[in-house]
Protein backbone atom coordinates (compact mmCIF):
# COMPACT_ATOMS: atom_id res chain seq x y z
CA UNK A 1 0.00 0.00 0.00
CA UNK A 2 1.45 3.54 -1.13
CA UNK A 3 1.86 5.84 1.53
CA UNK A 4 -0.48 8.91 1.61
CA UNK A 5 0.64 11.98 0.36
CA UNK A 6 0.59 15.21 2.80
CA UNK A 7 0.08 18.67 0.91
CA UNK A 8 3.25 20.86 0.71
CA UNK A 9 3.45 24.47 1.66
CA UNK A 10 3.55 27.58 -0.67
CA UNK A 11 7.03 28.57 0.07
CA UNK A 12 7.58 30.80 -3.47
CA UNK A 13 8.48 33.86 -0.68
CA UNK A 14 10.72 31.84 2.04
CA UNK A 15 14.08 32.28 2.48
CA UNK A 16 15.99 29.50 4.79
CA UNK A 17 17.90 31.95 7.38
CA UNK A 18 21.61 31.26 8.20
CA UNK A 19 21.51 28.99 11.17
CA UNK A 20 24.78 27.32 11.73
CA UNK A 21 25.00 28.44 15.50
CA UNK A 22 21.73 26.01 16.04
CA UNK A 23 22.15 22.94 13.79
CA UNK A 24 23.88 19.79 15.22
CA UNK A 25 24.82 18.01 12.61
CA UNK A 26 26.74 14.04 13.55
CA UNK A 27 28.13 11.26 10.86
CA UNK A 28 25.80 8.61 10.77
CA UNK A 29 27.33 5.60 12.87
CA UNK A 30 25.88 2.64 10.38
CA UNK A 31 27.03 -0.42 12.11
CA UNK A 32 26.32 -2.84 14.58
CA UNK A 33 27.68 -1.14 17.69
CA UNK A 34 30.08 -3.51 19.74
CA UNK A 35 29.71 -1.49 23.12
CA UNK A 36 28.27 -2.38 26.00
CA UNK A 37 25.17 -0.26 26.35
CA UNK A 38 24.55 -0.06 22.47
CA UNK A 39 24.75 -4.19 22.59
CA UNK A 40 22.57 -4.51 25.47
CA UNK A 41 20.15 -2.00 23.69
CA UNK A 42 20.12 -3.39 20.52
CA UNK A 43 18.93 -7.21 22.10
CA UNK A 44 16.05 -5.69 23.99
CA UNK A 45 15.20 -3.98 20.89
CA UNK A 46 14.94 -7.01 18.76
CA UNK A 47 13.81 -9.12 20.88
CA UNK A 48 11.96 -7.56 23.76
CA UNK A 49 10.34 -8.05 26.45
CA UNK A 50 13.82 -10.20 27.02
CA UNK A 51 15.27 -11.45 30.37
CA UNK A 52 18.67 -10.18 31.84
CA UNK A 53 20.15 -13.46 31.03
CA UNK A 54 19.00 -13.64 27.51
CA UNK A 55 20.88 -10.57 26.95
CA UNK A 56 24.03 -11.72 28.56
CA UNK A 57 23.81 -14.68 26.30
CA UNK A 58 23.00 -13.31 23.24
CA UNK A 59 25.76 -10.23 23.69
CA UNK A 60 28.39 -12.00 25.28
CA UNK A 61 28.46 -9.95 28.17
CA UNK A 62 28.89 -10.50 32.11
CA UNK A 63 25.41 -10.69 33.78
CA UNK A 64 26.63 -8.34 35.90
CA UNK A 65 28.06 -5.69 33.27
CA UNK A 66 24.30 -6.59 31.82
CA UNK A 67 22.82 -5.46 35.04
CA UNK A 68 24.93 -1.97 34.90
CA UNK A 69 24.20 -1.65 31.56
CA UNK A 70 20.19 -2.35 32.06
CA UNK A 71 19.85 -0.01 35.14
CA UNK A 72 21.27 2.95 32.96
CA UNK A 73 19.28 2.46 30.31
CA UNK A 74 16.15 2.44 32.55
CA UNK A 75 17.26 5.64 34.78
CA UNK A 76 17.57 7.41 31.18
CA UNK A 77 14.11 6.04 30.18
CA UNK A 78 15.26 3.83 27.07
CA UNK A 79 13.94 0.75 28.75
CA UNK A 80 10.76 -0.51 30.83
CA UNK A 81 10.26 -3.23 32.87
CA UNK A 82 7.41 -5.66 32.16
CA UNK A 83 6.47 -7.14 35.81
CA UNK A 84 3.60 -8.71 34.33
CA UNK A 85 5.78 -11.09 32.30
CA UNK A 86 7.75 -11.89 35.43
CA UNK A 87 7.84 -15.94 35.29
CA UNK A 88 6.31 -17.76 38.12
CA UNK A 89 8.59 -18.12 41.16
CA UNK A 90 11.15 -15.61 39.84
CA UNK A 91 12.47 -13.86 42.68
CA UNK A 92 14.72 -10.42 42.28
CA UNK A 93 14.67 -7.03 39.86
CA UNK A 94 16.91 -8.79 37.82
CA UNK A 95 14.24 -11.26 36.81
CA UNK A 96 11.85 -9.52 35.55
CA UNK A 97 11.80 -8.34 31.87
CA UNK A 98 13.16 -5.58 30.14
CA UNK A 99 11.89 -4.19 26.49
CA UNK A 100 12.45 -1.04 24.69
CA UNK A 101 10.08 1.94 25.77
CA UNK A 102 9.12 2.32 22.24
CA UNK A 103 5.65 4.06 23.25
CA UNK A 104 6.98 7.70 24.39
CA UNK A 105 9.53 8.61 21.74
CA UNK A 106 10.31 8.54 18.14
CA UNK A 107 12.59 9.37 15.72
CA UNK A 108 12.18 11.47 11.98
CA UNK A 109 13.70 10.36 8.58
CA UNK A 110 13.25 11.49 5.49
CA UNK A 111 14.20 10.27 2.36
CA UNK A 112 14.73 12.66 -0.38
CA UNK A 113 14.34 11.11 -3.94
CA UNK A 114 14.85 12.61 -7.16
CA UNK A 115 10.64 12.28 -7.85
CA UNK A 116 8.86 11.92 -4.01
CA UNK A 117 10.39 12.71 -0.71
CA UNK A 118 8.99 10.13 2.17
CA UNK A 119 8.85 11.15 5.66
CA UNK A 120 8.47 8.49 8.40
CA UNK A 121 8.52 7.92 12.33
CA UNK A 122 9.97 6.02 13.77
CA UNK A 123 9.99 4.40 17.13
CA UNK A 124 13.17 2.94 19.30
CA UNK A 125 12.58 -0.49 17.84
CA UNK A 126 13.16 0.47 14.03
CA UNK A 127 9.85 0.29 13.52
CA UNK A 128 8.09 2.77 10.92
CA UNK A 129 4.76 4.42 12.85
CA UNK A 130 3.02 6.24 10.14
CA UNK A 131 4.86 7.92 7.07
CA UNK A 132 3.90 10.03 3.99
CA UNK A 133 5.17 11.28 0.77
CA UNK A 134 5.73 14.49 -1.20
CA UNK A 135 6.59 15.51 -4.48
CA UNK A 136 10.37 16.09 -3.76
CA UNK A 137 10.37 20.42 -4.79
CA UNK A 138 11.95 21.32 -7.81
CA UNK A 139 13.75 25.15 -8.01
CA UNK A 140 16.30 26.37 -5.79
CA UNK A 141 17.60 24.36 -3.39
CA UNK A 142 17.22 26.61 -0.03
CA UNK A 143 13.72 26.76 -0.73
CA UNK A 144 13.01 22.84 -1.88
CA UNK A 145 15.11 22.38 1.78
CA UNK A 146 12.66 24.90 3.37
CA UNK A 147 9.34 22.90 2.24
CA UNK A 148 10.84 19.71 3.06
CA UNK A 149 12.07 20.91 6.74
CA UNK A 150 8.35 22.27 7.16
CA UNK A 151 6.59 19.24 5.78
CA UNK A 152 8.36 17.01 7.93
CA UNK A 153 7.56 19.40 11.20
CA UNK A 154 4.15 19.50 10.24
CA UNK A 155 4.50 15.46 10.22
CA UNK A 156 6.16 15.55 13.72
CA UNK A 157 3.47 17.95 15.13
CA UNK A 158 1.11 15.11 14.60
CA UNK A 159 2.45 12.91 17.66
CA UNK A 160 1.94 15.01 20.65
CA UNK A 161 3.11 12.63 23.05
CA UNK A 162 5.92 11.34 21.93
CA UNK A 163 9.38 13.02 21.96
CA UNK A 164 11.41 13.59 18.80
CA UNK A 165 15.09 12.33 19.42
CA UNK A 166 16.55 12.85 16.20
CA UNK A 167 16.25 12.95 12.44
CA UNK A 168 17.87 11.27 9.81
CA UNK A 169 18.35 12.22 6.05
CA UNK A 170 18.93 9.69 2.59
CA UNK A 171 20.06 11.09 -0.45
CA UNK A 172 21.35 10.11 -3.45
CA UNK A 173 24.28 12.15 -4.97
CA UNK A 174 27.50 13.02 -2.81
CA UNK A 175 27.12 13.48 0.62
CA UNK A 176 29.64 14.94 2.89
CA UNK A 177 27.99 13.76 6.71
CA UNK A 178 30.16 15.62 8.61
CA UNK A 179 29.20 18.65 6.91
CA UNK A 180 25.64 17.35 6.32
CA UNK A 181 26.36 19.36 2.60
CA UNK A 182 25.51 16.99 -0.67
CA UNK A 183 25.46 17.65 -4.70
CA UNK A 184 22.94 16.15 -6.36
CA UNK A 185 23.11 16.55 -10.07
CA UNK A 186 19.84 15.27 -11.30
CA UNK A 187 18.12 17.91 -8.25
CA UNK A 188 20.16 20.41 -9.67
CA UNK A 189 21.85 20.59 -5.94
CA UNK A 190 25.18 21.89 -5.35
CA UNK A 191 26.36 22.14 -1.70
CA UNK A 192 23.07 21.89 -0.40
CA UNK A 193 22.55 22.40 3.06
CA UNK A 194 20.85 19.60 4.14
CA UNK A 195 22.06 19.08 7.39
CA UNK A 196 21.79 22.71 8.59
CA UNK A 197 18.37 23.08 6.87
CA UNK A 198 16.75 20.12 8.68
CA UNK A 199 18.09 19.99 12.27
CA UNK A 200 17.42 23.98 12.51
CA UNK A 201 13.95 23.43 11.26
CA UNK A 202 12.99 20.86 13.24
CA UNK A 203 15.12 21.71 16.43
CA UNK A 204 16.57 18.27 16.42
CA UNK A 205 20.27 16.62 15.81
CA UNK A 206 20.33 15.49 12.58
CA UNK A 207 22.74 12.90 10.26
CA UNK A 208 22.84 12.89 6.75
CA UNK A 209 23.92 9.67 4.81
CA UNK A 210 23.90 8.36 0.87
CA UNK A 211 20.94 6.60 0.31
CA UNK A 212 22.20 3.84 -0.97
CA UNK A 213 24.52 3.12 2.07
CA UNK A 214 21.31 4.05 4.48
CA UNK A 215 19.67 1.02 2.43
CA UNK A 216 22.51 -1.28 3.28
CA UNK A 217 22.61 -0.09 7.08
CA UNK A 218 19.09 -0.64 7.59
CA UNK A 219 19.48 -4.46 6.36
CA UNK A 220 21.95 -4.57 9.30
CA UNK A 221 20.09 -2.31 11.97
CA UNK A 222 16.44 -3.54 11.16
CA UNK A 223 16.39 -7.01 10.23
CA UNK A 224 16.41 -10.15 13.00
CA UNK A 225 19.63 -11.34 11.62
CA UNK A 226 21.07 -7.58 14.00
CA UNK A 227 21.62 -9.87 16.25
CA UNK A 228 23.12 -12.77 15.29
CA UNK A 229 25.99 -13.73 13.08
CA UNK A 230 24.10 -13.67 9.98
CA UNK A 231 25.98 -9.68 9.71
CA UNK A 232 29.73 -11.69 9.60
CA UNK A 233 31.56 -10.76 6.26
CA UNK A 234 31.64 -8.81 3.04
CA UNK A 235 27.95 -7.86 1.96
CA UNK A 236 26.49 -6.28 -1.09
CA UNK A 237 24.13 -4.08 -1.38
CA UNK A 238 22.58 -3.04 -5.13
CA UNK A 239 19.93 -0.81 -5.51
CA UNK A 240 17.57 -0.11 -8.60
CA UNK A 241 14.73 2.41 -9.56
CA UNK A 242 15.09 6.05 -10.54
CA UNK A 243 18.92 5.92 -9.74
CA UNK A 244 20.98 3.04 -9.44
CA UNK A 245 23.86 2.93 -6.46
CA UNK A 246 25.82 0.13 -4.32
CA UNK A 247 27.33 -0.07 -1.00
CA UNK A 248 29.54 -2.87 0.51
CA UNK A 249 29.33 -3.64 4.27
CA UNK A 250 32.36 -5.68 5.90
CA UNK A 251 31.42 -7.26 9.14
CA UNK A 252 28.57 -5.52 10.40
CA UNK A 253 29.85 -2.11 9.09
CA UNK A 254 28.82 0.11 6.22
CA UNK A 255 31.51 1.01 3.86
CA UNK A 256 31.81 4.86 3.90
CA UNK A 257 34.32 6.18 1.66
CA UNK A 258 36.00 9.35 2.58
CA UNK A 259 35.30 11.30 -0.47
CA UNK A 260 31.44 9.61 -0.61
CA UNK A 261 29.95 6.66 -2.45
CA UNK A 262 30.84 5.50 -5.39
CA UNK A 263 28.72 5.08 -8.75
CA UNK A 264 27.67 2.60 -10.78
CA UNK A 265 25.55 4.96 -13.03
CA UNK A 266 27.91 4.88 -15.98
CA UNK A 267 28.58 1.15 -16.31
CA UNK A 268 28.32 0.36 -19.97
CA UNK A 269 24.86 -2.09 -20.86
CA UNK A 270 25.58 -2.24 -24.66
CA UNK A 271 22.03 -0.19 -25.23
CA UNK A 272 21.31 2.48 -27.27
CA UNK A 273 19.71 4.61 -24.20
CA UNK A 274 21.01 8.07 -24.67
CA UNK A 275 22.79 9.36 -21.26
CA UNK A 276 23.47 13.08 -20.08
CA UNK A 277 26.69 12.21 -19.92
CA UNK A 278 26.48 12.45 -23.75
CA UNK A 279 27.29 8.78 -23.98
CA UNK A 280 25.26 5.73 -24.88
CA UNK A 281 24.11 2.66 -23.05
CA UNK A 282 24.67 3.89 -19.53
CA UNK A 283 23.52 1.76 -16.85
CA UNK A 284 20.73 4.42 -14.96
CA UNK A 285 19.55 5.59 -18.98
CA UNK A 286 18.91 1.97 -19.29
CA UNK A 287 17.27 1.01 -16.38
CA UNK A 288 15.82 3.98 -14.34
CA UNK A 289 12.03 4.31 -13.92
CA UNK A 290 12.38 7.26 -16.75
CA UNK A 291 14.26 5.53 -19.05
CA UNK A 292 11.78 2.87 -19.38
CA UNK A 293 8.55 4.98 -19.31
CA UNK A 294 10.80 6.87 -22.25
CA UNK A 295 10.63 3.51 -24.14
CA UNK A 296 6.92 2.44 -23.28
CA UNK A 297 5.79 5.66 -25.09
CA UNK A 298 7.67 5.62 -27.90
CA UNK A 299 6.48 1.92 -28.97
CA UNK A 300 3.39 3.08 -28.05
CA UNK A 301 2.90 1.11 -24.98
CA UNK A 302 1.50 3.86 -22.65
CA UNK A 303 -0.69 6.97 -23.33
CA UNK A 304 1.13 10.41 -23.30
CA UNK A 305 -1.15 10.74 -19.71
CA UNK A 306 0.20 7.76 -18.62
CA UNK A 307 3.22 8.18 -16.51
CA UNK A 308 3.64 6.19 -13.88
CA UNK A 309 5.20 2.58 -13.32
CA UNK A 310 2.17 1.15 -11.82
CA UNK A 311 0.68 2.01 -15.36
CA UNK A 312 2.87 -0.28 -17.17
CA UNK A 313 2.36 -3.07 -14.82
CA UNK A 314 -0.74 -3.19 -15.46
CA UNK A 315 -0.41 -2.93 -19.07
CA UNK A 316 2.18 -6.23 -18.95
CA UNK A 317 -0.20 -8.05 -16.27
CA UNK A 318 -3.41 -7.34 -18.74
CA UNK A 319 -1.35 -9.30 -21.83
CA UNK A 320 1.06 -6.97 -23.63
CA UNK A 321 3.86 -8.43 -25.06
CA UNK A 322 5.29 -5.19 -25.63
CA UNK A 323 5.19 -3.93 -22.11
CA UNK A 324 6.71 -7.30 -20.87
CA UNK A 325 9.55 -7.35 -23.20
CA UNK A 326 10.08 -3.83 -22.16
CA UNK A 327 10.32 -5.01 -18.61
CA UNK A 328 12.20 -8.18 -19.31
CA UNK A 329 15.17 -5.88 -21.00
CA UNK A 330 15.43 -4.21 -17.40
CA UNK A 331 15.34 -7.07 -15.78
CA UNK A 332 17.92 -8.81 -18.09
CA UNK A 333 19.89 -5.88 -17.84
CA UNK A 334 19.56 -5.74 -13.81
CA UNK A 335 20.48 -9.87 -13.69
CA UNK A 336 23.91 -8.95 -15.83
CA UNK A 337 24.55 -5.57 -13.78
CA UNK A 338 24.35 -7.95 -10.30
CA UNK A 339 26.66 -11.04 -11.95
CA UNK A 340 29.00 -8.08 -12.73
CA UNK A 341 29.01 -6.44 -9.71
CA UNK A 342 28.93 -10.25 -8.53
CA UNK A 343 32.27 -11.46 -9.19
CA UNK A 344 34.10 -7.97 -9.06
CA UNK A 345 33.70 -7.86 -5.18
CA UNK A 346 32.42 -12.09 -4.59
CA UNK A 347 30.83 -10.64 -1.72
CA UNK A 348 29.22 -13.44 0.88
CA UNK A 349 25.42 -12.42 0.24
CA UNK A 350 24.39 -9.86 -2.20
CA UNK A 351 21.01 -7.86 -1.61
CA UNK A 352 18.73 -6.37 -4.05
CA UNK A 353 16.38 -3.33 -3.68
CA UNK A 354 14.08 -0.57 -4.92
CA UNK A 355 11.41 -1.11 -6.70
CA UNK A 356 13.19 -2.21 -10.16
CA UNK A 357 13.00 -5.40 -8.35
CA UNK A 358 10.72 -5.73 -5.79
CA UNK A 359 7.85 -3.92 -7.64
CA UNK A 360 7.40 -6.43 -10.29
CA UNK A 361 8.24 -9.84 -9.12
CA UNK A 362 7.26 -11.08 -12.40
CA UNK A 363 10.85 -9.90 -13.83
CA UNK A 364 12.83 -11.52 -10.87
CA UNK A 365 13.06 -14.44 -13.46
CA UNK A 366 14.43 -12.82 -15.75
CA UNK A 367 17.30 -11.37 -13.12
CA UNK A 368 18.20 -14.60 -12.10
CA UNK A 369 18.59 -15.79 -15.82
CA UNK A 370 21.22 -13.04 -16.66
CA UNK A 371 22.71 -13.49 -13.59
CA UNK A 372 23.38 -17.07 -13.66
CA UNK A 373 24.51 -16.81 -17.40
CA UNK A 374 26.69 -13.79 -17.14
CA UNK A 375 28.68 -14.69 -13.72
CA UNK A 376 31.40 -16.89 -13.51
CA UNK A 377 31.25 -17.27 -9.87
CA UNK A 378 29.24 -21.11 -8.48
CA UNK A 379 26.04 -20.32 -6.61
CA UNK A 380 25.86 -17.09 -4.19
CA UNK A 381 23.68 -16.38 -1.63
CA UNK A 382 21.39 -13.23 -3.89
CA UNK A 383 18.35 -12.32 -2.04
CA UNK A 384 15.82 -9.59 -2.55
CA UNK A 385 15.22 -7.28 0.39
CA UNK A 386 12.52 -7.90 3.16
CA UNK A 387 11.65 -4.05 2.92
CA UNK A 388 10.21 -4.20 -0.10
CA UNK A 389 8.74 -1.31 -1.49
CA UNK A 390 9.22 0.43 1.72
CA UNK A 391 12.78 0.45 1.57
CA UNK A 392 13.82 4.07 1.22
CA UNK A 393 11.96 4.56 4.50
CA UNK A 394 13.64 2.07 6.25
CA UNK A 395 17.12 3.43 5.25
CA UNK A 396 16.02 7.12 6.40
CA UNK A 397 14.14 5.15 9.62
CA UNK A 398 18.06 3.57 9.70
CA UNK A 399 20.08 6.91 9.39
CA UNK A 400 17.79 8.62 12.10
CA UNK A 401 18.55 5.77 14.70
CA UNK A 402 21.92 5.36 14.04
CA UNK A 403 23.17 7.20 16.84
CA UNK A 404 20.61 5.75 19.32
CA UNK A 405 21.85 2.40 18.52
CA UNK A 406 25.31 3.49 18.58
CA UNK A 407 25.89 5.26 21.66
CA UNK A 408 22.00 5.34 23.57
CA UNK A 409 22.99 6.97 26.90
CA UNK A 410 24.97 9.60 24.55
CA UNK A 411 21.74 10.39 22.39
CA UNK A 412 19.48 11.30 25.56
CA UNK A 413 22.06 13.56 27.12
CA UNK A 414 20.76 17.13 27.25
CA UNK A 415 21.64 18.69 23.39
CA UNK A 416 20.93 22.43 22.69
CA UNK A 417 20.35 22.65 18.89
Amino acid sequence: MSAPTLSRPDFSRFSLAPAATRARIVVPDLRIADGATGSVFRVAADRGPVSRDVIAKATGLSIATVNRQVSALLAAGLLRERADLTESGAVGRPRIPVEVEHDRFLTVGIHIGAVVTGIVATDLRGRIISAVEIPTPSGEQSLALASITASAKAFVSRWHRRTALWAGVAIGGRVDSAAGLVDHPRLGWSQARVGEAVSSGLHLPVSVAAHVEAMAAAELLLTPNKTSGGTAGAHLYIYARETAGVAITFDGKVHTPATGPGSISHLPTGSSARCTCGGTGCLEATISDRAVLERAHLEGVLTPGDRSMRALYEVARAGSDTARAILADRASTLGRTVALLRDLFNPDRVVLGGQAFTEYPEGITYVVRALERASSLPHKNVHITGFGNRVQAHAAGAVSLSSLYSDPLGVMRPVTV
